[in-house]
């Protein structure tokens, strides 16, 4: 309940922030590099931040990086309040929250295992998706009438009282506690003792070359989603946020029938499926110019992105040792957030380049030519996937 109300404020400030910069700014360029701002620390540090979960309690890091979630929030509350605020200082606060988040990210999802254990991750992982696409829906849709009506700066405020319902839920938890790795050995060598576990397993290796592809350049929403909404369907920013809305409520859709589904244990075909369905829709949305239409549209890719993130996210849990699970969900984290600079700044570049209309069409065209060579060298795995009955042992 604390991380649903936290959420809601976060995808608040998350929705107005983008606004305020391309407020400030009117530059479709300047957004994607706030986003690369936001997520190269996770692009860079996620592997080393993993093996600094798997060395402390996942309760007491939590605590630590949702405090300093709060303090980002206050310092952006206080700048626009002032009427001070700047570029440059979103450009900063942005870059100390991915530094936060970089940490937070993986204890978080390696919390849930300590919660729930194996036999109910994936209904745990489908819940958490259900949590964080109900604020996607609430956040975006109160933030752009509270936009309207008062300005960015309530927006931030809110998300900064809104952690200390976080915090609290966090503080109420209790768990057993587990066996924490002690600081023995190098970071660096431990970090790359994660990758080869990785290494080790072709699920898992084809599981990280896929979300790359699809999380690098096909979910870049926070950078095409006002633009589109803006220079494509000539709408300001309640018409953005109800676009972002729409994405919301396909992927609350996709996180309820996963948790329905998640009985039948892990369907990694999935992945593949939806993977494929992601490229294919938002190329399709070149050729939608009504509002109505492209709200359809994005309500389907939302609905197929949290799929294909959950089925990854099973997959990683899963398919790891307790040993490893930090490191291997931080190389989920840095899948998730860590490649968005590279994905916001091609978006940005793209749209700039070719017009606002075009960054949906141009994110789906690359991911599905890059997912076709992956399909090619490991076919057979893949075939087994999707139809195990007709694969060839």
């Amino acid at each position: 309940m604390g991380q649903c109300v936290s959420q809601i404020g976060t995808w608040m400030q998350r929705t107005a922030q983008v606004w305020l910069v391309y407020s400030l700014t009117n530059s479709p360029f300047l957004v994607g590099i706030l986003g690369v701002c936001q997520f190269m620390p996770m692009m860079l540090f996620s592997l080393f931040a993993g093996v600094i979960v798997d060395r402390f309690p996942k309760k007491r890091i939590l605590l630590m990086t949702q405090s300093l979630f709060m303090l980002q929030a206050l310092v952006m509350t206080l700048l626009t309040f002032t009427g001070e605020i700047r570029y440059w200082h979103v450009f900063i606060l942005s870059a100390f929250y991915g530094i936060t988040k970089t940490i937070d990210t993986p204890a978080r999802h390696s919390f849930f295992f300590e919660l729930v254990g194996k036999e109910d991750i994936m209904n745990a992982v489908s819940l958490n998706s259900t949590i964080v696409n109900l604020a996607k829906i609430v956040g975006p849709a109160a933030s752009g009438a509270i936009m309207v009506a008062f300005g960015p700066v309530i927006c931030f405020f809110i998300n900064a009282l809104s952690y200390i319902a976080v915090i609290g839920g966090i503080l109420m938890i209790r768990v057993e506690p587990r066996a924490v790795r002690k600081a023995e050995r190098n970071i660096f060598k431990e970090a790359i003792e994660g990758v080869r576990y990785i290494k080790k397993s072709e699920v898992l290796i084809i599981n990280v070359i896929v979300m790359a592809i699809v999380c690098t350049f096909a979910m870049n929403n926070d950078v095409l989603v006002p633009v589109f909404a803006n220079v494509a369907l000539g709408r300001g920013a309640s018409g953005y946020t109800i676009l972002l809305a729409a994405a919301g409520a396909g992927a609350f859709i996709g996180a309820i029938l996963m948790a329905f589904i998640s009985k039948y244990g892990l369907r990694k075909n999935l992945l593949i499926v939806d993977a494929l369905a992601t490229a294919v829709l938002q190329i399709g949305m070149l050729f939608a110019r009504q509002y109505f239409v492209c709200m359809a549209l994005l309500a389907w890719i939302g609905f197929v992105n949290l799929v294909f993130m959950n089925t990854a996210n099973s997959i990683f849990q899963m398919y790891s040792s307790d040993e490893f699970r930090g490191r291997v969900m931080s190389v989920y984290s840095f899948l998730v957030e860590g490649t968005t600079p590279i994905g916001n700044f091609y978006a940005g570049a793209v749209m700039q380049h070719f017009g606002g209309g075009t960054g949906f069409f141009y994110c789906g065209a690359v991911t599905l030519l890059c997912l076709i060579p992956v399909f090619i060298f490991k076919y057979k795995t893949i075939v087994q996937w999707i139809a195990p009955k007709y694969s060839t042992p």
